[in-house]
């Protein structure tokens, strides 16, 4: 139950993603920062982008992605169309690999460490990639609203 439920949520939300992006009227807004803000929509976009191709569809589908997690931090005034397939890479990447993941695989220690050398389950670390995607879609969603004065709400966020 919890594989294709994480996929349904990391689906939805990369989609959101997606239309996040395409909502600014003005591509270089998706850059903007203003005061008090450290992150563009852009950083979080490329970070969302590499970090779940990393972490799922690399370590986990064997993609053969190579991550450049400075890039996602350093790269600016990427185009928005870039960053659009970008994200649609990793909605391919999470896809596959988690409609071939072996339930059996949730309670296995993920090959990775984190920042403090701490392992995790490859459950803990899909219910931890879902609800870290969906806090930077909400940043992103505050941003876009905070750079361009618009409150509409463009993604597909709600119930799946």
């Amino acid at each position: 139950m919890l594989i294709p439920t994480i996929r349904t949520l990391l689906l939805r939300d990369l989609a959101s993603f997606q239309q996040e992006l395409e909502a600014y009227p003005d591509e270089r807004l998706i850059w903007a920062t203003p005061p008090g803000i450290t992150n563009s929509a852009g950083t979080l976009a490329l970070h969302a982008a590499g970090n779940l191709q990393h972490f799922i569809g690399a370590r986990l589908g064997n993609t053969g992605y190579v991550r450049d997690r400075p890039a996602e931090f350093g790269s600016r005034d990427v185009p928005r169309a870039d960053m659009v397939a970008d994200l649609g890479r990793a909605i391919a990447a999470v896809g596959a690999t988690l409609d071939a993941l072996d339930p059996a695989v949730l309670e296995t220690e993920h090959p990775d460490s984190f920042t403090n050398g701490k392992r995790v389950s490859v459950g803990m670390l899909l219910a931890h990639l879902a609800t870290h995607l969906t806090y930077h879609l909400g940043q992103v969603d505050y941003h876009r609203r905070l750079v361009t004065g618009d409150g509409a709400i463009p993604g597909v966020l709600g119930v799946p």
